[in-house]
Parts: C-alpha cells; structure tokens; sequence
C-alpha cells in the first residue's frame, strides 16, 4: 500500500532507463523542490511544487505510484475536459492526502496500481469495482522467457530482445537496444549477459512492482541480501513546508541473512525423521 523510496527510484526515466544511468536526468538534485508546468500537468498538479525526482519519468510510475502533488485520475473525477476537477494529492502534514487523518502513508506514497479509477471514496460514501487479481500476467511470462533465453545463451541476441521489449513496448518505451544506445551512459550494457541480466532484473521490478514477485524474484536471484539490508527509506512526512518534507529519512532498518532463504523444518518432521537435516542457519 505505501511504496518505499527504494520502489520509486527503481522505476525508468521518460527515456525508458535507470535514472542514475540517463545524463539528461538530474540524478544528483533529484531530491530538491521544483515547480510544475502546463507541460507536466497530466502527471504533475499545475503550478504546485514536488521533488525533481517525480518529473521525466516513465509512463509506468505516473501509472503506479501515488506520489505528492501528483495527479490521480478517477475516484468520481475522470473528466479530461475540465482539468480544475481531477484530483491531485496533496501529502504534507495537515493536508488532505498527508497527517491529518487515521490513514496516511508512511512513506509519502501511495499505491495508485492497486486502486481501479471506478471505485470511489468519499466522506459520504464508498463504492468499489471488483477486479480479478491475476495470478500470472502475460509480460511476467514474457520476461521470465527474455531472462531464460539470456542465460542459456552466450550472449544476448535478437530473440532476447524481442520478449522484454514487448512488454516495454507497451509501457510506452523504446526497445532495450534503441534506449541505451541513445540514453544510457553505459551505452553497450545490453551486449554482454550480465548487463542483460542486470536490466531484465529491473525490468521485472518495475513491470510487476507491487504484485508480489518481488519478494521471490530477489530471493532465487541471491539478491535479497543486497536489497532487504537497505534502510527503508520515505519523505519527512511530519513536516508541512515542501523543501523540509523532501528530505529523505530512515523508517526502519531491516536484517536480512543467508538463513533466510530458506526456511526452517519444523522440529517436529525432524524428530519424525531423524535423517533429515535442519536448513542453513537455522
């Protein structure tokens, strides 16, 4: 329900790459203040202020991530005629989408992929669409092929591409070769089996962000170690002013080790078979 800052860094830019590999994205200011204009107004409330890291991002963060001072189109509100009724969410202290209330997002996000623009919620009344969940996606598949074809093969090749890049072609994003060779300051990443790997890696993060693959994506990886050791890390969301609220802080810092990856046999299968052996660490 409440994206971390980890979550939302991992998303592309507008130019369909990390934000830390693409020189036209002011990664190192990406946490100051900024203004928006009519040319952000779909993504960004017109004329209000929020943290460069929410401008020039790709299709699929403005689809996902519920973030202050951005736009949220449904909720009753779903006229594209009269821009001055959508809702955008205001998140500081005090504020409609922020501390004021019972419910409020620890992070200073929210989860908008989760949230059909039919249901609606208001202080009169609540009515929701039911929508199937699905249990596996079509670009899941599409990715978990791209990924298997690059690691039985040398390297990657055409049919490599063609899997992962249908699912960023309906992201709204330039294929992988197209994107890194014109965007990325690593522009051959894509030649090599590890950088495939590394960007099929986020490529699942992002496309199935908040669906529960996370979590058992980075465990058969052996990535978790690297991710779940991170600090959990949001907004300053006790504080009303935009350039104090945009300060990142820790939440929590979580232990994660390789005992983890498994889990334990119960003591009682052990005692039942006295041959089998308790897992790593446990």
């Amino acid at each position: 329900f409440v994206p971390t800052l980890d979550v939302v860094e991992t998303y592309y830019t507008k130019n369909g790459v990390p934000i830390d590999e693409d020189p036209e994205f002011a990664y190192d200011n990406r946490y100051e203040v900024r203004q928006a204009t009519s040319n952000e107004k779909w993504q960004i409330r017109e004329g209000e202020y929020t943290a460069r890291l929410h401008f020039d991002r790709e299709p699929r963060f403005y689809a996902s991530i519920g973030f202050d001072r951005g736009m949220w189109f449904g909720n009753g509100r779903t006229n594209v005629n009269d821009y001055n009724s959508l809702y955008y969410t205001p998140m500081r202290k005090g504020e409609a989408c922020g501390i004021k209330q019972h419910f409020y997002s620890a992070t200073g996000y929210f989860c908008k992929k989760l949230h059909d623009y039919r249901t609606i919620a208001d202080k009169n009344n609540f009515t929701y669409e039911q929508v199937p969940f699905p249990a596996i996606r079509l670009a899941d598949l599409y990715l978990l092929y791209a990924e298997a074809l690059n690691e039985t093969k040398q390297s990657p090749d055409d049919e490599v591409f063609e899997y992962i890049d249908k699912v960023r072609e309906r992201a709204g994003l330039d294929g992988v070769e197209k994107a890194w060779t014109e965007h990325s300051k690593r522009p051959d990443k894509f030649r090599s089996k590890e950088g495939m790997r590394e960007i099929i890696h986020r490529e699942r993060l992002i496309e199935l962000a908040m669906e529960g693959h996370a979590m058992w994506d980075l465990r058969r990886w052996k990535e978790a170690e690297e991710w779940y050791n991170r600090p959990v890390r949001g907004w300053n969301i006790n504080k009303e002013e935009a350039e104090e609220f945009y300060k990142q802080v820790y939440l929590l810092q979580r232990v994660y080790s390789k005992k983890n990856y498994l889990w334990p046999i119960k003591d009682d299968e052990i005692r039942n078979n006295p041959k089998l052996i308790q897992n790593y660490g446990w």
